[in-house]
């Protein structure tokens, strides 16, 4: 038998109805959108449907929607371009410790190109202060970027909180959503921010597609030069497949995101209920309330993760650590926040999604339960 999923952050599988919505560009739709003849003209209007199809799930309009090869790609555009078009107002941006790195990354190659790049702390619950926000902006600040929902402890941040001191200060927002659209509210009005990132893959669309939106009026120049594909801000032949795909994978996320964040709140809170109640010491990281629904961080005593998820092969999770040369090295995160060594090593991430069963949540908690119990002290 194939493990038990509960690894639905990393990446998920393409919903069915995903899928058969993508089956006829691998079959009819096979035109390239910038043509003038009839099957141009097909595969375009199926590309401006997806295109509103993800602004009805953000709360925009569809001229407002980029779509990009992934949610690092996004990211990267969002970053580097409105450095690129501000850059005779200013230099600095602002960030948290705590992000993706295909946030951090780009802000620390314009940190090495001249920029200022501040990097913000949080607090022991991967929270950060809006007002410390507030207090890092200054005259030459250009771009706050803050993820709206953390991947490894899901805490979620106070975007429309740190969106309105922002605006207050004319610094534009981007937040990196690739994390909770779909499983929690993302409507980009209601959130203030003037760019968010969607990444394909996190909500059962297919991998190598993406979004961004870009509030109108909001300068940004292309990360990718060529033809004037994508209103001029992304050159290349449009992956009609991956778009399709996203399109119809955020129209299965409006239609089901309330039941589901119920569902799967419903389940993560079982799971982590029965291992609390049978692993002394079970600690939770992430903030216990403002925290995605499917998201489950724990760090189980006297062992590491990488260890109890080896011992315990009928699950699929993930840790937050890394090895190199042969050392495992604990989360960048969950070290950004505060958590000692052994506590971070100690930590699994255990993530739910659309397949997740009440079943598998008793037969994982058991199976966790048992294996770290076994383990050496």
């Amino acid at each position: 038998m194939d493990p038990i999923y509960l690894d639905y952050n990393a990446t998920t599988p393409i919903a069915p109805e995903v899928a058969a919505a993508m089956q006829p560009t691998l079959t009819e739709l096979w035109g390239n959108p910038s043509s003038g003849h009839v099957y141009g003209r097909r595969a375009r209007a199926a590309v401006e449907e997806a295109r509103a199809q993800v602004a009805a799930l953000l709360g925009c309009e569809p001229e407002e929607i980029l779509f990009t090869g992934g949610g690092s790609e996004a990211n990267n555009q969002a970053i580097k371009g409105v450095a690129e078009a501000m850059r005779e107002r200013g230099e600095a941006l602002v960030t948290l410790a705590i992000e993706h790195p295909a946030v951090l990354q780009p802000c620390r190659y314009l940190a090495a190109r001249g920029c200022r790049v501040t990097f913000l702390p949080v607090d022991g619950h991967g929270r950060v202060d809006p007002e410390a926000v507030r207090a890092a902006l200054t005259p030459r600040t250009i771009l706050v970027t803050v993820m709206h929902a953390n991947n490894e402890v899901g805490t979620i941040q106070p975007i429309a909180e740190i969106a309105a001191i922002a605006r207050e200060r004319g610094v534009l927002v981007h937040t990196d959503a690739a994390q909770s659209v779909g499983k929690i509210p993302t409507d980009v009005r209601e959130l203030g921010v003037d760019l968010l990132t969607v990444a394909g893959h996190k909500l059962y669309a297919p991998k190598g597609v993406g979004a961004l939106y870009v509030r109108a009026g909001v300068p940004l120049p292309p990360l990718i030069h060529g033809a004037g594909h994508e209103r001029g801000r992304r050159a290349g032949t449009e992956n009609l497949p991956g778009i399709v795909g996203l399109g119809a994978a955020c129209a299965l996320a409006r239609r089901e995101r309330s039941e589901a964040e119920a569902r799967l709140r419903r389940l993560r809170d079982r799971l982590h209920e029965g291992l609390a109640a049978r692993v002394p010491g079970l600690l939770l990281n992430g903030h216990p309330e403002h925290r995605l629904p499917n998201t489950l961080n724990l760090s189980f005593p006297g062992t590491t993760g990488d260890d109890l998820l080896a011992r315990t092969p009928e699950i699929a999770a993930s840790t937050g650590s890394a090895c190199h040369s042969g050392h495992t090295e604990p989360s960048a995160v969950l070290t950004a926040m505060g958590l000692p060594p052994r506590r971070a090593l100690g930590a699994v991430r255990l993530s739910l999604g659309r397949g997740t069963t009440e079943a598998e949540v008793d037969r994982a908690l058991s199976l966790l339960a048992e294996r770290a119990a076994s383990l050496p002290g």
